[in-house]
């Protein structure tokens, strides 16, 4: 059994470092160098090497140092959120008035993660409802294209004005859109065939790029499933904290202080490692079934806090941020434990059933997201509300019944 390989580290030394690097416990994978380098910066007796940079410091030898690593370049990509591509084309000739402009800032606060514009009256109070409308149809020449639409059909014919398209190609096209859902009733039409073609082609939500480059994430632990389950640390993600002393007498109370500090953050570290990969193989244990390609069972924060002999609070604190890298995908830890709902169900085995429920629904009468509740409280037996349905709906990228049934028209 997997939970008799688990050797629990003192207390005392748990407690110490959490009330020292407690920083180093919580933040993720993709901040724990800046977060390590920050907590080091006083200290001159520690170099803190990665990948990127292998160097070796003398506090003598370097009095001062650079806080720039002359390659940064290489390894630093700037890759704008949607709203920063957004404000950065609201200029003339497309908006050439300072009013234009302000009302075209007002209409990005009322544009979703998904690129939808919808209606805000605290937002865009002050503005006539036509000159917002006369500046909302200046975002179908933005980027991304479609980005500011209402609706799954205005979406499409905001892409259609960058494709320049020949007048009754166009014409066949708006006819099609404004009739998604009997789209099979325009078979007549002569271009019908090169129309729906075009139409296919069209994406949906418009900032859908932007949704998916969110999703890049670096795991700190992985599973392999290739030979058994194998639960590994991301050590790759780990900075070597070099504590140098070279030509110093470690006994002077002002290096041997920092030396102390030093030792903490290392301790920190792996203490870090230690308590990730520990989770690791609780969750393989918990969740045998999920990693053989079953469903994810309830799991409690306090189940796994008793068994590692941890607070609830302090496991908490260390899966927060964090992912797992698995065969079926990189997940957030969080997805493993219930969280609000109830004791006994976990946020990931609600979305998994609807992500099913929306996989396997009547195309020609997609479920409304009243009726994904009323379905989750007959298997389940957890009170929620509508609100909530939506928002784990949008968070799997899955339209609107309304909107799925136009899809499913088109497909």
């Amino acid at each position: 059994m997997l939970r008799q390989k688990l050797a629990q580290a003192p207390k005392t030394k748990l407690n110490q470092t959490l009330r020292s690097w407690l920083d180093v416990l919580m933040c993720g994978a993709d901040e724990l160098k800046e977060t390590i380098q920050g907590l080091s910066d006083k200290n001159p007796f520690v170099d803190i090497q990665t990948n990127f940079k292998q160097s070796k410091k003398s506090y003598f030898r370097q009095i001062s140092k650079n806080t720039i690593n002359d390659n940064s370049e290489l390894y630093t990509i700037d890759t704008p959120s949607l709203y920063d591509v957004l404000l950065s084309q609201i200029s003339p000739p497309l908006f050439p008035t300072l009013k234009s402009q302000n009302i075209a800032f007002k209409i990005i606060e009322c544009i979703d993660d998904e690129g939808y514009f919808e209606y805000d009256d605290d937002v865009l109070s002050g503005f006539d409802v036509a000159d917002i409308e006369r500046v909302r149809a200046r975002f179908a020449y933005l980027e991304p294209s479609g980005v500011g639409a209402c609706s799954v059909n205005e979406c499409m014919k905001f892409q259609l004005v960058e494709l320049d398209l020949d007048d009754d190609l166009q014409k066949t096209c708006e006819i099609l859109i404004d009739n998604l859902d009997t789209i099979s009733n325009y078979k007549h039409l002569k271009l019908y065939s090169s129309a729906v073609a075009i139409i296919k082609k069209l994406k949906n939500p418009p900032a859908i790029e932007y949704l998916h480059s969110s999703t890049n994430v670096t795991p700190d632990i992985c599973i392999n499933t290739d030979d058994g389950i194998k639960v590994s640390i991301n050590d790759e993600v780990y900075p070597l904290v070099v504590i140098d002393t070279e030509g110093i007498d470690e006994r002077m109370e002002f290096v041997a202080s920092h030396v102390k500090s030093a030792k903490e953050l290392v301790d920190a570290l792996e203490l870090r490692k230690a308590t990730l990969y520990k989770i690791g193989l609780m969750i393989v244990e918990y969740q045998y079934d999920y990693f053989m390609g079953g469903d994810i069972k309830p799991m409690r924060l306090k189940d796994i806090a008793d068994e590692l002999g941890r607070s609830a609070s302090t496991i908490s604190r260390a899966i927060a941020n964090k992912y797992i890298d698995t065969p079926r995908g990189t997940i957030a830890i969080k997805s493993f434990f219930s969280t609000a709902l109830d004791d006994e169900i976990s946020n990931a085995a609600i979305k998994s059933y609807v992500s099913e429920l929306v996989k396997n629904e009547n195309r020609a009468k997609p479920l409304s997201d009243n009726q994904i509740l009323e379905l989750i409280r007959l298997k389940f037996g957890v009170n929620m509300v509508r609100r909530t349905i939506t928002k784990y709906r949008k968070s799997l990228n899955i339209a609107s019944s309304s909107e799925r049934k136009r899809i499913y028209a088109i497909a």
